[in-house]
Protein backbone atom coordinates (compact mmCIF):
# COMPACT_ATOMS: atom_id res chain seq x y z
CA UNK A 1 0.00 0.00 0.00
CA UNK A 2 1.11 3.46 -0.82
CA UNK A 3 0.09 6.34 1.28
CA UNK A 4 -1.79 9.22 -0.74
CA UNK A 5 -2.78 12.72 -0.44
CA UNK A 6 -5.73 14.66 -2.17
CA UNK A 7 -7.17 17.85 -2.29
CA UNK A 8 -9.83 18.24 -4.21
CA UNK A 9 -12.27 21.34 -5.09
CA UNK A 10 -16.35 20.67 -4.54
CA UNK A 11 -17.88 22.70 -6.99
CA UNK A 12 -19.61 25.77 -5.17
CA UNK A 13 -23.42 24.47 -6.39
CA UNK A 14 -22.72 21.89 -3.77
CA UNK A 15 -24.31 23.01 -0.44
CA UNK A 16 -21.67 23.54 2.45
CA UNK A 17 -23.87 20.43 4.52
CA UNK A 18 -23.63 18.29 1.37
CA UNK A 19 -20.29 18.52 0.60
CA UNK A 20 -19.55 16.29 3.59
CA UNK A 21 -21.48 13.51 1.29
CA UNK A 22 -18.98 13.90 -1.52
CA UNK A 23 -16.12 13.13 1.27
CA UNK A 24 -17.82 10.02 2.49
CA UNK A 25 -18.30 8.81 -1.45
CA UNK A 26 -14.55 9.25 -1.57
CA UNK A 27 -13.70 8.07 1.81
CA UNK A 28 -16.20 4.97 1.16
CA UNK A 29 -14.38 4.28 -2.29
CA UNK A 30 -11.14 3.71 -0.48
CA UNK A 31 -12.55 1.77 2.35
CA UNK A 32 -14.47 -0.76 0.12
CA UNK A 33 -10.94 -1.29 -1.35
CA UNK A 34 -9.22 -2.11 1.54
CA UNK A 35 -7.87 0.89 1.69
CA UNK A 36 -7.01 3.08 5.13
CA UNK A 37 -8.76 7.20 5.77
CA UNK A 38 -5.71 8.68 8.00
CA UNK A 39 -7.54 12.42 7.92
CA UNK A 40 -9.85 14.87 6.23
CA UNK A 41 -9.66 18.01 6.84
CA UNK A 42 -12.26 20.07 5.24
CA UNK A 43 -10.99 23.75 4.58
CA UNK A 44 -14.01 25.44 3.60
CA UNK A 45 -15.11 27.35 0.88
CA UNK A 46 -12.45 29.65 -0.63
CA UNK A 47 -12.21 32.33 -3.34
CA UNK A 48 -10.36 30.53 -6.50
CA UNK A 49 -6.72 32.33 -7.60
CA UNK A 50 -8.76 32.17 -11.55
CA UNK A 51 -12.02 31.14 -12.74
CA UNK A 52 -12.37 27.18 -13.70
CA UNK A 53 -15.34 27.56 -15.96
CA UNK A 54 -17.97 29.89 -14.76
CA UNK A 55 -16.62 28.99 -11.11
CA UNK A 56 -15.41 31.76 -8.47
CA UNK A 57 -15.46 29.91 -5.70
CA UNK A 58 -15.10 25.75 -4.54
CA UNK A 59 -15.20 24.09 -1.28
CA UNK A 60 -11.92 22.96 -0.52
CA UNK A 61 -11.29 19.50 0.88
CA UNK A 62 -7.71 17.28 1.91
CA UNK A 63 -7.52 13.60 2.89
CA UNK A 64 -4.80 11.54 3.38
CA UNK A 65 -5.08 7.85 2.94
CA UNK A 66 -3.23 4.55 1.66
CA UNK A 67 -4.69 1.83 -0.58
CA UNK A 68 -3.15 -0.14 -3.68
CA UNK A 69 -1.95 2.34 -6.66
CA UNK A 70 -4.45 0.33 -8.99
CA UNK A 71 -7.24 1.25 -6.71
CA UNK A 72 -5.79 4.99 -7.01
CA UNK A 73 -5.44 5.64 -10.48
CA UNK A 74 -9.15 4.38 -10.91
CA UNK A 75 -10.49 7.17 -8.08
CA UNK A 76 -8.51 9.20 -9.59
CA UNK A 77 -10.26 8.33 -13.21
CA UNK A 78 -13.58 8.51 -11.46
CA UNK A 79 -12.71 12.15 -9.69
CA UNK A 80 -11.89 13.41 -12.89
CA UNK A 81 -15.44 12.22 -15.03
CA UNK A 82 -17.52 13.55 -11.30
CA UNK A 83 -19.44 16.99 -12.01
CA UNK A 84 -19.36 17.30 -7.95
CA UNK A 85 -15.98 17.76 -7.77
CA UNK A 86 -14.16 20.33 -10.14
CA UNK A 87 -10.46 20.12 -9.70
CA UNK A 88 -8.61 17.58 -7.56
CA UNK A 89 -4.77 16.74 -6.87
CA UNK A 90 -3.64 13.27 -6.07
CA UNK A 91 -0.10 12.94 -4.86
CA UNK A 92 1.84 10.00 -3.78
CA UNK A 93 3.04 11.36 0.02
CA UNK A 94 6.02 8.44 0.12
Amino acid sequence: MRNYELVMLVSPEIADDQVNTVVEKVTGYVTTHGGKVAEVKPWGRRRLAYHIGNFQEASYVQANFSMEPKHAKQLQSDLQISEQVIRHLLLNAD
